[in-house]
């Protein structure tokens, strides 16, 4: 029987021995799933009485995942076998926090915090030989602004603390560095921005899962984005030589390394650059998230959430990421094409889609009825495609006929902004 408890009253019900999941995004749903299927029960903490995954936990704890002594004091005497979190950088303090206070197998290291600050992540691969590029920080908008100015654009203004794409610009000149610095405060918890060049090259997103310091599984992506945006629309599995994708995994090993990753996920956004050189943009020491587990397990037979769980109780957790296949994988994730507000009223082109040759995963996460917003930012997708084949081609292929095939019917309740 399901528990749900709010933050001003206490249980006595709460399953013992139990997965406490902090976050229940549709990013977490494989966690819950994956403890399910072993008859691990979970208690998930999330704030929202509508997040997507609760109907997977076995208990709710309704309080914010920032909130650790809250969390604490509200699950009182209970002994959780483990804790864990899934693509969520809000939640990364209070798994560390926890995991101490209940002194689990797997504590997860504080100082992996640090990838959740972009200035100060720019140091750590500074002090591990990454090309760097030009940047500034500042918690002072008009020092930003200053600063910025005399940098060479264009510039990408995001809040230090962000993530999912939020409050993320590209700007081509001075004149919009106001607006641009304005719009990445109203996304950073703590009032900081930070200005970056941008980086002409070869977007990439690198996956890691590190297993006594060493990286045992290592997946190199390439991104496509939202026109006009910083938001992923396309993931693939990148064909690189061998010399390149030798050292841009032993960058990211050392960047974990640096990070004190010495077991666990971690993924990083970089460029490759005409000159050939890598330039990792920023890191989340966590499991990736926009279904990255998905096209993992398409292209490799490996299951990182099963390893993550695995971890967090203590256990061997290295046959889960041997792969069994060597193919590609791609994955395409679903938005609006809406640039406003809308109303879900159907999904089309489904069925076909998953019969369709080399699809592996098709996700909805959006129900008739359900409130839509533009896809401009990393949390507001409604669904995603995963194909797989021999090649990069074939994966490629597979997933564009099925792209074309399912379309989210919208109703505009919105005026465009």
């Amino acid at each position: 029987m399901k528990t749900t408890v709010r933050p001003d009253s206490m249980s006595e019900h709460w399953p013992q021995d139990a997965l406490i999941v902090l976050g229940a995004s549709e990013e977490q749903i494989p966690l819950y799933q994956e403890a399910r299927r072993r008859g691990i029960p979970t208690i998930a903490v999330d704030m929202r009485p509508d997040a997507p995954a609760l109907p997977f936990a076995d208990a709710t704890l309704k309080i914010s995942t920032r909130h650790t002594d809250a969390i604490a004091d509200a699950l009182g005497d209970v002994h959780p076998a483990g804790i864990v979190c899934g693509a969520s950088d809000a939640a990364l303090a209070s798994w560390h926090a926890l995991c101490l206070h209940y002194g689990t197998a797997y504590v997860y290291p504080e100082s992996a915090l640090a990838a959740g600050d972009k200035a100060a992540f720019h140091a750590i691969a500074a002090s591990c030989g990454v090309t760097t590029y030009g940047w500034t920080v500042s918690d002072n908008p008009d020092q930003v602004v200053t600063e910025a100015a005399g940098m060479r654009f264009p510039l990408v203004i995001k809040p230090v603390d962000g993530s999912g794409s939020k409050g993320v610009s590209r700007i081509t000149g001075p004149d919009d560095l106001p607006a641009a610095v304005a719009y990445a405060r109203s996304y950073s918890a703590s009032q900081t921005v930070i200005a970056e060049e941008f980086l002409e090259g070869r977007p990439l997103a690198i996956e890691v899962f590190m297993h006594d310091g060493k990286a045992l599984m290592t997946c190199i992506k390439d991104k496509a984005f939202v026109d006009g945006s910083f938001v992923v629309r396309r993931l693939s599995t990148a064909q690189l030589p061998s010399a390149t994708q030798d050292q841009l995994e032993a960058t990211v090993e050392r960047l974990c390394r640096a990070l004190g990753i010495d077991n666990g996920p971690a993924n990083f956004d970089a460029v490759l650059g005409t000159d050939g050189q890598e330039r990792v943009i920023e890191a989340n020491a966590r499991l990736g998230g926009d279904g990255v587990p998905r096209l993992l397990a398409a292209a490799y037979g490996v299951d990182v959430v099963r390893a993550l769980i695995a971890l967090a109780l203590g256990e061997p957790f290295a046959d889960h990421l041997a792969p069994t296949r060597g193919a590609h994988a791609a994955l395409e994730l679903i938005g609006s094409p809406l640039a406003a507000e809308g109303e879900l009223v159907a999904w089309e082109g489904v069925a076909e889609a998953r019969n369709l040759p080399g699809i592996t995963d098709i996700e909805l996460f959006a129900k008739p009825g359900d409130l839509v917003r533009p896809h401009d930012q990393s949390g507001h997708k409604i669904g995603l495609l995963v194909a797989a084949g021999p090649t990069v081609a074939d994966a490629s292929s597979a997933l564009t006929t099925a792209s074309a095939l399912v379309r989210p019917i919208i109703r505009p309740t919105t005026e465009p902004s």
